[in-house]
C-alpha cells in the first residue's frame, strides 16, 4: 500500500465531509458573487464587471424590500406563536400521560410527512369556507401551523431526555413549581426550544408554497423573488440573499462561542 493510499483511507471521511460542504456552500457563494454584479438588463445571470451599486441601495426596486420586511414580519409572528404553543404541547406530550397521548404523538409528525402543496391546498379550503379573506392573517395562521409540529418535535426531543431528579432535587429544597420550572426546567429545555424557534423562523421566511396558496394579493420575499424570476432578476435579490446568509452564519458562530466558553467555564 502506498503513502498516498494510506494518506486517502485515513482521510477519506474528511474530504468526504469536505466535499459535501462545498457542494452545500456552492449557490450560496454564487449568489454572494454576483451580488457585485453590475446590472445588465432584465436577466442577471451573466457576469459583467464588478459593481457595488446593489449593495449601496438594496431598495432600489420597487416592492423588494416591503415584500422582504413582511416576511421578516410573518416569520416573527409565526415563531413567536409556534414556538409558545409547540412548547405547551412538548410538555404535555412528555410529561403527562392522558387518553389519546399515543394518537396525538402521531398526528403531531403528519405536517411534517406530508407534502407541502397537500397541507396547502387544506388550509385554503378551510378558510375560503369560513369565508375568511386571503391575506396576512391567513398566511400567518398557515405557518403557524405548519411550524408548529417543529418546535414540538424540538422541545420534546429536549425535555424527555432531562433528569428528572434535578427537579425533585429543587423541590427538596423547599422551591415552588413555579421556583422549579423557571431556574431548572425551562433553563434545561431552553436549547431544545432555542432550536425549535430558529427553525420555525427558517422555515416560514422561506416557504413558498403554503404562503402561495393562502397569500391572496400579499406578496411575501419569496413570492417576490419567485415572480421576479419570470419578468428579470435583479442583482438586489442577491444582496439580500447574500445578507441572510451572512446573518445566519453569524448566529451560527456566536451560539458555538457561546456554548464553547459555558462549556469551558462548567
Amino acid at each position: 500500500m502506498t503513502r498516498a493510499t494510506r494518506w486517502l483511507r485515513r482521510n477519506l471521511v474528511v474530504l468526504a465531509g469536505l466535499g459535501t460542504l462545498a457542494y452545500l456552500l456552492l449557490p450560496n457563494l454564487v449568489v454572494t458573487v454576483f451580488s457585485f454584479n453590475k446590472p445588465n438588463g432584465r436577466f442577471n445571470y451573466a457576469w459583467q464587471r464588478f459593481s457595488t451599486d446593489a449593495w449601496t441601495d438594496p431598495c432600489g426596486v420597487a416592492g423588494l424590500c416591503g415584500s422582504l420586511s413582511l416576511s421578516l414580519e410573518i416569520a416573527a409572528w409565526s415563531t413567536l406563536g409556534a414556538t409558545v404553543l409547540g412548547t405547551a404541547v412538548a410538555f404535555a406530550l412528555a410529561r403527562h400521560r392522558f387518553r389519546g397521548r399515543a394518537s396525538a404523538s402521531t398526528l403531531v409528525f403528519l405536517p411534517m410527512a406530508m407534502p407541502e402543496v397537500v397541507m396547502a391546498a387544506s388550509l385554503a379550503t378551510l378558510f375560503l369556507n369560513m369565508g375568511v379573506s386571503f391575506g396576512f392573517w391567513t398566511i400567518l395562521i398557515a405557518h403557524i401551523t405548519f411550524c408548529l409540529s417543529f418546535v414540538i418535535t424540538a422541545v420534546k426531543a429536549r425535555v424527555a431526555s432531562m433528569d428528572p431528579r434535578l427537579e425533585q432535587a429543587a423541590q427538596d429544597l423547599y422551591a415552588t413549581p413555579l421556583q422549579t420550572f423557571r431556574r431548572v426546567t425551562l433553563p434545561i429545555a431552553a436549547p431544545g426550544i432555542a432550536a425549535g424557534a430558529l427553525l420555525s423562523f427558517a422555515l416560514s421566511f422561506d416557504d413558498f408554497v403554503i404562503t402561495n396558496f393562502n397569500a391572496g394579493s400579499t406578496v411575501t420575499f419569496p413570492m417576490y423573488v419567485w415572480g421576479a424570476a419570470q419578468r428579470g432578476t435583479p442583482v438586489q435579490i442577491n444582496v439580500i440573499g447574500t445578507a441572510m446568509f451572512a446573518v445566519a452564519v453569524l448566529c451560527v458562530l456566536v451560539g458555538r462561542l457561546t456554548t464553547g466558553r459555558r462549556r469551558r467555564r462548567s
